[in-house]
């Protein structure tokens, strides 16, 4: 295969690594699969556009993206919409994409793995037509991301201690806001401090990721109206992985969901895969099954397309 590797220079572990020794390494291991890897070494803006221009580019047979979980939902958008496969290089602060594709979380293991691996089909969704691979939410997440970015972090051991910090912020005055819920079970209308929709049903795990990526169907989590404290103890059980067994959140799983926000508030935000967005009146969110082509690395089972 011909694969066009795209690091994002700016993103996650890859601040801090020797870029122009880990692509002479991926262009070995791959090499030694017999494929043809390039590899481009891009600063965070040009990411997108890169994409583009390999997913277009003759002749390719894939594309691997390399960063955090913005440049992986970026890339997986490109994807999406041409049909290349993609491949994911963690290089984030969760890798939860990545974790859920069973990618090794060490980066030369994980190339090796994908070098070996094959090609293949798994689920991705969409929010009014804008894709994401992992988690659209409102309320709680989208205060704490909103106000992590305001911190000055340079590492991702620094990302994980400002997250921390946002957590102890955010819990002043948690959100409670109204939304409507429509589904082919019906209407629903609710209070809620945050809402999580999330591209499969999560896991068991420690870590909110799904254990599978091709069951066509979203996973919803409603968290109640709650005080500061109840919002603590959630934090606390969603770093031990329990948080689905608090009665604080409810869950259901749907191909599509509407979410309706009556009485939204100006400058109110979601969070897509991580990234900060405006928050619309109306949100349609639903799953595409087999929607997007993948490398997976070796020894995982590809799903029917």
């Amino acid at each position: 295969m011909h694969i066009i590797a795209v690091l994002n220079q700016d993103g996650g572990t890859l601040r801090t690594l020797d870029l122009d020794e880990l692509c002479a390494v991926a262009v070995r291991i791959f090499a030694e699969h017999g494929h043809a890897l390039e590899c481009r070494v891009m600063r965070g803006k040009a990411v997108q556009g890169e994409l583009w221009r390999a997913a277009k580019t003759p002749g390719v047979d894939a594309i691997m993206a390399a960063g955090g979980d913005g440049t992986i939902s970026t890339a997986a958008a490109v994807a999406f919409a041409t049909r290349v496969p993609l491949a994911v290089l963690p290089a984030g602060t969760m890798n939860l994409f990545a974790r859920a594709l069973q990618v090794p979380m060490d980066l030369n293991t994980a190339l090796d793995a994908l070098a070996q691996g094959s090609l293949g089909h798994v689920d991705i969704a969409t929010a009014n037509e804008q894709v994401f691979v992992y988690q659209f939410n409102i309320g709680i997440h989208a205060r704490l991301v909103r106000i992590r970015e305001g911190m000055v972090y340079r590492s991702r051991i620094g990302k994980m201690f400002a997250s921390l910090r946002a957590v102890v912020a955010a819990v002043v005055r948690p959100p409670n806001f109204e939304v409507e819920l429509h589904t082919a079970m019906g209407r629903q209308q609710r209070r809620a401090s945050g809402i999580f929709v999330s591209n499969n049903p999560i896991g068991t795990g420690p870590l909110p990721y799904p254990d599978q990526l091709d069951s066509g169907l979203l996973g919803v989590y409603v968290a109640e109206p709650m005080s500061s404290w109840a919002l603590l103890k959630l934090a606390v059980e969603l770093f031990r992985g329990t948080w689905q067994t608090s009665p604080l959140v409810s869950s259901t799983e749907v191909d599509e969901v509407m979410l309706h926000f009556p009485k939204r508030k100006r400058g109110a935000h979601a969070v897509i895969d991580g990234e900060l967005i405006k928050l619309p009146k109306m949100v349609k969110l639903r799953v595409h099954p087999g929607g997007l082509p993948v490398l997976l690395p070796r020894a995982v089972v590809t799903s029917p397309e």
